[in-house]
């Protein structure tokens, strides 16, 4: 097959959806630029590794072209058969080890696009570097946690939220994994005032700042740390100190218009001591690398979220590599030690392993406060997170107050349709009344409709349209115009220009001219935007299990599809699942359930074996 030939047939899989435009385009582009006539296996390894980007690999492994039956449709893997890919060394100036820029990189056994493959070596190295302890008061901070984490002497569990904030404490790179309820926030908050009396103690002024990578996981950060504020006897000089507005990641590093660049970098690092990240499960490989590179190198990081959650849609799942540890989480000797000396861990409960990678970095809070023992969501979401279809059924016959799970037919459908219509009718009802645009949009907040899917009947599109149209039959809606008062909308495209980013959620209200303008609530005050200067955008009446992480919601129906599609997997359930509060109806086949429960997702990339050396 010459190399016109081999552009042709990625041209027609192009055509065809089996890879995308721009992986055709690439190899396309690359087949014409070498000093050499590249051999077919080259140009079309290209488009692969392209191609693998879209399903959020950060590589393609070598494993992957040794048993392409697995892994690709039928007719792109009779052709990689056919291909001698031994060959591939004798092309440096395309496919290097890193050491020069080629475009292709072949490193541990995975072939990278030469941008991922630096990512994911400097976020590497910039973990391990900032793993190391810092310095502190021994004695003062095992003072500050029996004031902060009293010890309940009737038990001799081990407190994993006192853990997580000594060991975070004593980092420049700390991760407090947890499912929802676990008391992340509660931790955050202890943590930040243990941090505090550290500097305080040796007389240095500090700066603290609190992000999330989207608007809406944003806002509910700084609610939930003015919440636990409040709750906690702090001394006036900690409570002043810690900050309780939250911004996005975008915000913070400063987005440059028409540039992946950002304004903050390691020429000019961000001015902060310690950044709280949280939801951090959302944050793709080259925004860890970006916001990394923007650290000042005294700077404390530590990262929130739920290691079980979806990984970011972009390429990468960092959280989830970091949080990658073999078997338990187990600290070196020299960390349990130093744990045991602070009381935070009765004798025997870790057993210390010294091959731990950056294991005395991280922390797991395994008490769940939020769903107790007559939860029906806390014991699906296990049930769940062990892949245990079984144990998934007998919790949906036990019959939780807060658990419906309904076989989805024609019949069933529309219920949820009439459901979710009913909800947005008496919203509607309220705002006739006056209701203040605040209560509104905390409002929206009680009710959601999640989707697996974008297109189709059983996707965002097609039931935000069936939505709208049961209020149009009630008169709540116009029949005609894309706006009208009560369409909430969801942004899904950045503008630094107007403080407007992905996943900020707004509601569509006149103002006191009788202009319509969508309302966004930012940083504490509500700001409203004309319909025609909004980014581009979507009505929200339903969204997309991904588009719903860093967002808890009262009331959650699910929605899941007819048929079998690849996106369905165990983290996408979980996280559906753990999105509600109090109350949870799961609209979906039976057989989609056991098929979501068992398909876990793994997404190829070598930050795993950087960190943990497997």
């Amino acid at each position: 097959m010459s190399n016109q030939q081999i552009i042709r047939t990625l041209k027609s899989w192009s055509e065809q959806g089996l890879i995308r435009s721009v992986d055709y385009q690439f190899a396309k582009l690359l087949s014409g630029t070498s000093d050499q006539p590249l051999p077919d296996t080259l140009v079309l390894l290209a488009a692969l590794v392209s191609h693998e980007l879209a399903s959020g690999n950060v590589c393609l492994p070598l494993t992957h072209l040794q048993s392409p039956a697995d892994y690709w449709p039928e007719e792109v893997a009779t052709c990689l058969d056919e291909q001698d890919w031994s060959q591939l060394s004798f092309y440096a100036d395309v496919i290097g080890s890193g050491e020069q820029a080629t475009p292709l990189v072949l490193d541990q056994q995975r072939v990278y696009l030469y941008r991922y493959w630096q990512y994911e070596v400097y976020v590497a190295a910039q973990i391990q570097g900032r793993s190391q302890n810092i310095e502190i008061n021994a004695d003062l901070l095992k003072q500050s946690l029996v004031e902060l984490f009293p010890v309940d002497a009737e038990t001799n569990e081990t407190d994993w939220q006192r853990v997580a904030a000594a060991v975070a404490v004593q980092k420049r790179f700390a991760v407090i994994s947890g499912g929802p309820g676990t008391g992340k926030t509660t931790t955050v908050i202890k943590l930040l005032a243990l941090y505090l009396r550290q500097m305080v103690d040796q007389g240095a002024k500090t700066n603290i700042h609190l992000a999330a990578p989207t608007g809406k996981a944003a806002a509910r950060l700084s609610e939930s740390i003015s919440s636990a504020k409040e709750r906690l006897n702090l001394s006036l000089e900690l409570a002043t100190q810690i900050p309780t507005e939250a911004t996005t990641l975008h915000r913070l590093l400063g987005v440059i218009p028409n540039s992946i660049q950002f304004r903050h970098d390691r020429n000019n690092p961000l001015h902060l001591d310690m950044l709280i990240l949280d939801e951090a499960s959302m944050v793709d490989l080259p925004m860890m690398s970006r916001l990394l590179d923007a650290l000042p190198q005294h700077a404390c990081l530590v990262l929130l979220g739920d290691r079980d959650q979806l990984a970011s849609v972009e390429a990468g799942s960092v959280l989830g590599d970091i949080c990658s540890w073999p078997g338990e989480l187990c600290y070196s000797a020299e960390q349990t030690q130093q744990l045991e000396k602070l009381d935070c861990l009765p004798d025997g409960t870790v057993h210390a392993d010294s091959t731990q990678g950056i294991a005395d970095s991280l922390s797991l809070l395994r008490k769940s406060y939020r769903f107790d023992e007559n939860s029906g969501i806390g014991y699906l979401a296990r049930a769940v997170n062990r892949g245990d279809s079984k144990q998934f059924s007998k919790v949906v016959e036990q019959g939780f107050s807060d658990l419906e799970v309904v076989s989805l037919n024609r019949d069933s459908y529309e219920q949820m349709l009439h459901r979710a219509v009913g909800f947005y009718a008496e919203l509607f009802r309220k705002m006739s009344t006056g209701l203040a645009t605040t209560s509104i949009l905390q409002q929206l907040a009680e009710f959601q409709l999640l989707c697996a899917l974008r297109e189709g009947p059983y996707g965002v599109a097609g039931i935000n349209q069936r939505i709208r149209e049961g209020l149009v039959s009630r008169g709540l809606v116009p029949a005609e115009g894309a706006w009208y008062p009560g369409r909430p909308v969801m942004i899904s495209q950045n503008d630094s220009a107007l403080n407007l980013f992905n996943g900020d959620i707004g509601i569509t209200l006149p103002d006191e001219s009788g202009r319509l303008k969508v309302w966004f609530e930012q940083n504490g005050e509500l700001r409203g935007y004309l319909p025609s200067r909004l980014p581009e955008h979507d009505t929200v009446f339903a969204m997309t299990i991904h588009k719903s992480q860093g967002s808890e919601f009262t009331q959650v129906v699910l929605l899941l599809p007819s048929d079998d599609v690849p996106v369905l997997s165990r983290e996408l359930l979980y996280t559906a699942i753990t999105r509600a509060k109090k109350g949870l109806a799961i609209y979906a086949p039976d057989k989609l359930i056991r098929i979501a429960i068992t398909r876990k997702t793994k997404r190829s990339g070598g930050l795993v074996k950087r960190l943990w050396n497997r």
